[in-house]
């Protein structure tokens, strides 16, 4: 696969289109298993706040993997990110009821690098609260 999106189309400012994710305690269970990550902040309750956190909270890998799909949905290739860091600035809390949480993703083409590259930056916020920072992705384009 390639890039479907093409260098040329592309400028500075060009917003990504924003998508929502939803979380809820059976989405943390299933990529517990799936990761291999049963640390218990992420499915029991009692167990976070006893370690100071005011409920389960979503995996840290789980939500920056959630914030990247708007990038490869956009780029039409997962392969066509060459390079993606963030840093962890607050928890995605996910209550244990029906709605669960809901991750809000939003990138923007913020520089036209070399090579047919761009950066993406990403806003990712929970509840009101931005849960990754410097969220930025080098995309290859065709």
């Amino acid at each position: 696969m390639t890039a479907k999106i093409s260098y040329s189309d592309v400028e500075v400012g060009t917003e990504l289109p924003a998508q929502t994710f939803p979380v809820t305690r059976a989405t943390l269970v299933r990529y517990a298993g799936a990761s291999g990550d049963f640390n218990p902040i992420h499915w029991n309750e009692k167990f976070a706040r006893e370690v100071g956190l005011p409920d389960v909270i979503a995996h840290g890998m789980f939500t920056m993997a959630e914030a990247i799909r708007v990038v490869t949905d956009w780029a039409g290739d997962p392969g066509a990110v060459v390079e993606y860091g963030v840093r962890f600035t607050k928890p995605v809390v996910v209550p244990n009821d029906e709605q669960g949480a809901v991750i809000e993703v939003g990138g923007k083409v913020a520089a036209k690098l070399d090579d047919n590259t761009v950066r993406v930056d990403l806003t990712v916020t929970s509840a009101g609260q931005k849960v990754l920072g410097m969220s930025r992705a080098v995309v290859r384009l065709a």
